[in-house]
């Protein structure tokens, strides 16, 4: 079974590597291609779900000990994290089926995108710091590309001001790994667990350098700058991937994975979490609350609902770790779909602007219903699964005596109500414009994944305790390998 770990690298890589070759002149090829390679790594991550749930951790090497060769693992936090995105990338690669005919080269956009999904697996299943490292880089060179895909100033603009600011983020992870490998004698998460908590003693620095690139990666306030020029600018797959997981990926994953190593919560970068969680939370839903354009509202409202994750992180309670997970979760659900319906919405009326909008749900009854379905689940209302993440983060704030940070958590919750309110309304209800009148619905291979995405809000909002016990409690003991 460690042999497929490989494979979920691979797979992809060669997917890509088919395009370019065969493609040439025929895009349904390419379609084919990307969408029976995406579908191969879910299947290949559903086969590392049985061993690892059952309690076992899978290895792969080569080439050598770490930090020299290539060191592979899959335990219950790196199964939850490629389950993401291998169901987030699918539905992507699904939805760019119709949504990127409007672009030139449809196969130079499937292989872009096949390399992130290898370079997102390369960091999930990377089993020190030096492989994560290599796949944050791999996945982030293809997204810098993906988000100038449209080539319009507008689009090279947001792809620059991402590439200079996630050099920065680079150099920071760069400089974190070699003074951590200096300190401890290891880059390997294993071996740091081993250390107990003598890991902490002496990587101040290396600890400050490696949250700060992680926390510009994961675009949390004061590192967010980049986000809301590259989320909005984006085509609308690589959007909804950008949100729904590479960010959680490339720099919340990081910081999960070295909670317990270096971070350690409790001290005082649990102080400086909570912190940055805070600030996210508010200055994300504020900036979202006046926000006309849709993509744009909904870059800043990624920010802020990943305060909450980070908020979780910070509290480093068991209960606060199963609610950032599910929320993790949660998000990368309910933000797909939004980020769908806006380009569905987009591709059909010709505009973002919401002050422009209005009565859609006649025209566009598919992605109307599916859209109410994520503002129920973002905003918090039961049985919706946001409901029970947000819950359960809260709790957890208040039982480890945090309740200021649990009292932010909350008016977050309400100002998301405000400004979702203000988008469905905006869009799908009123009347109806007159230029707007012939708008039809999306094509099927656009609203099908939003549907799939919006059913699963609904049925986690229902399944969440065997959701908990059975996917979020291993990946839970995965993250506290070194309390």
């Amino acid at each position: 079974m460690s042999a497929v770990l490989p494979a979920l690298i691979a797979v992809p890589l060669a997917a890509a590597l088919a395009i370019a070759l065969f493609s040439r002149g025929a895009e349904r090829v390419a379609d084919v291609l990307c969408n029976v390679g995406t579908v191969v790594v879910l299947g290949l991550a559903l086969a590392v779900a049985g061993p690892v749930l059952g309690g076992t951790t899978l290895t792969w090497s080569m080439g050598g000990a770490s930090p020299l060769g290539i060191s592979l693992s899959a335990d219950g936090l790196s199964l939850l994290m490629l389950l993401v995105s291998a169901v987030g990338c699918l539905a992507a690669s699904v939805y760019s089926v119709s949504y990127m005919e409007s672009y030139t080269s449809k196969a130079k956009y499937y292989v872009l995108f096949l390399l992130m999904l290898a370079g997102m697996n390369m960091v999930v299943l990377g089993a020190d710091l030096v492989n994560l490292y290599v796949g944050i880089e791999v996945a982030a060179l293809a997204c810098y590309a993906l988000v100038a895909y449209g080539l319009g100033k507008e689009y090279l603009e947001a792809s620059f001001k991402y590439q200079v600011l996630g050099t920065v983020g680079t150099l920071c992870l760069i400089a974190g790994i070699g003074l951590t490998y200096n300190c401890l004698g290891t880059v390997s998460f294993r071996e740091m667990a081993a250390m107990g908590s003598a890991t902490a003693a002496g990587v101040g620095l290396p600890a400050v350098l490696l949250l700060s690139g992680l926390a510009l990666k994961a675009a949390f306030v004061p590192y967010h700058a980049w986000l809301p020029d590259a989320h909005s600018t984006a085509p609308a797959p690589v959007s909804a991937v950008l949100s729904g997981v590479f960010i959680k990926v490339v720099g919340l994953y990081g910081l999960m994975r070295l909670l317990f190593l270096v971070f350690v919560p409790g001290g005082v970068f649990s102080t400086v979490l909570l912190v940055l969680a805070s600030l996210s939370i508010l200055a994300g839903a504020l900036l979202a609350l006046v926000q006309s354009d849709m993509k744009r509202l909904l870059a800043y409202c990624t920010i802020s609902q990943m305060g909450y994750v980070l908020l979780g992180l910070g509290l480093g309670t068991p209960l606060a770790l199963i609610g950032a997970l599910f929320h993790l979760v949660n998000h990368a659900l309910f933000k797909e779909l939004f980020f769908f319906g806006a380009g569905s919405v987009e591709r059909q009326t010709g505009t973002r602007d919401i002050c422009k909008l209005g009565g859609l749900n006649s025209r566009m009854p598919v992605t109307g219903v599916t859209s109410a379905i994520g503002f129920f689940s973002i905003s918090g209302c039961p049985p919706f699964n946001g409901f029970w993440s947000k819950l359960l983060i809260i709790v957890a704030a208040v039982q480890a005596g945090q309740t200021g940070f649990a009292v932010v958590a909350a008016v977050g919750a309400v100002i998301t109500i405000g400004y979702f309110l203000r988008y469905e309304r905006g869009v799908f209800f009123g009347a109806l414009p007159q230029a707007l009148r012939g708008v039809k619905e999306s094509p099927v291979s656009m609203y099908a994944p939003a549907v799939v995405l919006a059913a699963a809000c609904i049925a986690l909002g229902f399944t969440f305790p065997w959701f908990i016990e059975h996917v979020l409690q291993p990946a839970v003991r995965a993250i506290m390998l070194g309390a």
